[in-house]
């Protein structure tokens, strides 16, 4: 039964987050207001980091195969440590890339996991073959940086993001994915909280 775990989930978002919010502004680690961000006073970083420990309780706790989590844990631990220095430190693009990167490899070549086609609106499918694995990488590359583009104010990427989730939880239910169902409602109960802080 997947909805103990949900709960346990969303109680650990919830406890989570204040401390983590807290503790940013302890050691001033907060996004200050300039010209590329639209918050008009200091707002706390490390909010991914609550989504990330509540992610990775409940994600072992899912009654999946756990050689299939493995990829999905080691991948977004990899995008946490990035996304973490970056909020202490600020490091470069290209470091930051390279940390985006290195998360889409793992996902792609030890999860296998890659988008081999799309549906097309009128009907039909459309394949990508050779192509499947580099559209993943650079997939996975740009809906972070897309996502980490509109974390200008406390809230937005969390609530855009949980949006998306249920937008993939609706086409999992159509398309009868039980993982994807159970991995999308996870991130749900994660976000949520965060989304409205």
């Amino acid at each position: 039964m997947i909805l103990p775990i949900l709960i346990i989930c969303l109680l650990a978002s919830l406890i989570l987050t204040p401390f983590i919010r807290q503790a940013a502004l302890y050691f001033d680690v907060t996004d200050k207001p300039d010209k590329r961000r639209v918050n008009v006073k200091p707002i706390p970083s490390l909010g991914g980091l609550a989504i990330y420990i509540s992610f990775s309780i409940g994600l072992f706790l899912l009654p999946i195969d756990k050689t299939i989590l493995w990829p999905i844990f080691i991948s977004g631990t990899v995008m946490m440590f990035t996304g973490f220095i970056d909020d202490l430190f600020e490091i470069k693009a290209r470091y930051k890339l390279l940390g985006q990167v290195l998360a889409a490899f793992i996902i792609v070549f030890w999860g296998g996991i890659t988008i081999e086609f799309i549906n097309l609106p009128f009907g039909g499918e459309l394949h990508f073959g050779i192509f499947s694995i580099p559209l993943t990488i650079l997939w996975i590359v740009a809906i972070t940086n897309a996502v980490n583009l509109i974390d200008g104010l406390d809230g937005l990427a969390a609530g855009v993001s949980t949006i998306a989730l249920i937008t993939i939880l609706g086409m999992a239910f159509i398309m009868s994915d039980p993982v994807v169902i159970m991995i999308s409602a996870l991130l749900i109960c994660c976000n949520v909280w965060l989304s409205s802080v």
